[in-house]
């Protein structure tokens, strides 16, 4: 239920956040809204300040020329109303954004000297400290882009919630809140509908199985796809056997023998992330005698909503979820 957001005009007070980071301020008119605003926010004037997810004070004073390092931060800078001249690889590859933009290298090696170029007035990166694709440093660009004049805000996205929060930023800077509404509360009503669903259910014992080329990872139940499972009534196997998470093997899922097994390739070619799955567990004998293979409980996820962030299509993950968790028929092996 792909969602596209119309650039609504932006108004005075949606410039301003409240000093915390954390309370999220709208338009008003006056009033009660209005002197909240006036004790708890910049004024427009002086620029949109907030704290961004690694503690970091930043003032947005124009957000005309926008940088994001991050493929999912592009898209949702763009669902947001904005627009960017620089973006990530992947932002193009793997999101298709709409802005005519400069490619300013992968999200694991951005070009500082690209994006200085483009003369940004604010620039969009993650704080996290590893991801797809290998280690992830952009921390390290943060020094020579403030030196260089540049607001740069960090951002942490793993869950619907984290996309929530960084949506709401963005379009408080934009200006547009209609596109929080519609690519934004919508999404968390039509969620909260699902989880609803399954609410006093119980799905039974999950594993989430990341393929790639180099070998095969459990996930957590605090990674993207295991949060998702855990709101929709799923107990993840590394809840109970944390040794999973480190030290994987075809013995130890035996033994945990899961309800559902769900698998997700990742890396550069799904065919070798398959054939490193099959090498290592699904040719031995011992995978057919897994409960979730017998009774056809093992389901491929994909890659976009699962692999790469979903942002406005979070609601889609959760269905697709859910239907596999409780809705659909599968026969016995």
């Amino acid at each position: 239920m792909k969602r596209i957001a119309t650039k609504a005009c932006a108004c005075a007070c949606a410039l301003a956040l409240a000093a915390s980071g954390s309370t999220m301020i709208g338009c008003s008119n006056g009033g009660a809204d209005g002197d909240e605003a006036q004790q708890s926010a910049t004024s427009q004037n002086a620029g949109y300040t907030f704290t961004d997810d690694l503690g970091n004070q930043v003032t947005v004073s124009s957000h005309e020329r926008v940088v994001a390092g991050m493929g999912s931060f592009a898209n949702i800078w763009e669902l947001a109303g904005g627009t960017l001249v620089g973006a990530s690889s992947d932002a193009f590859s793997d999101y298709h954004i709409e802005s005519e933009a400069e490619k300013v290298g992968d999200f694991s090696s951005l070009n500082a000297e690209s994006i200085i170029a483009l003369n940004p007035d604010f620039v969009i990166l993650t704080g996290a400290s590893s991801g797809r694709g290998g280690g992830v440093a952009q921390t390290d660009l943060k020094d020579t882009l403030q030196a260089a004049g540049i607001p740069v805000a960090y951002f942490n996205v793993t869950t619907f919630d984290d996309y929530l929060r960084m949506l709401k930023t963005c379009c408080d800077i934009t200006g547009d809140a209609e596109a929080y509404k519609v690519n934004g509360t919508e999404v968390a009503e039509s969620i909260d509908a699902i989880k609803k669903k399954a609410e006093g259910k119980s799905a039974g014992s999950v594993a989430v199985l990341t393929t790639y080329s180099g070998g095969t990872r459990v996930q957590a139940s605090s990674t993207q796809t295991g949060t998702m499972l855990a709101e929709l009534g799923a107990s993840n196997i590394t809840d109970t056997d944390k040794s999973l998470l480190s030290d994987y093997s075809l013995e130890s899922l035996v033994k945990a023998d899961p309800d559902f097994i769900f698998l997700l390739p990742m890396g550069d070619s799904s065919e070798a992330a398959q054939k490193a799955l099959k090498d290592q567990t699904t040719a031995n004998p011992a995978w057919k005698e897994l409960t979730a293979v017998k009774e056809g409980r093992v389901i491929t996820l994909d890659p976009k909503l699962f692999l790469y962030k979903p942002n406005d299509s979070w609601d889609d993950a959760y269905e697709d979820l859910y239907e596999a968790l409780y809705e659909t028929p599968r026969e016995q092996k």
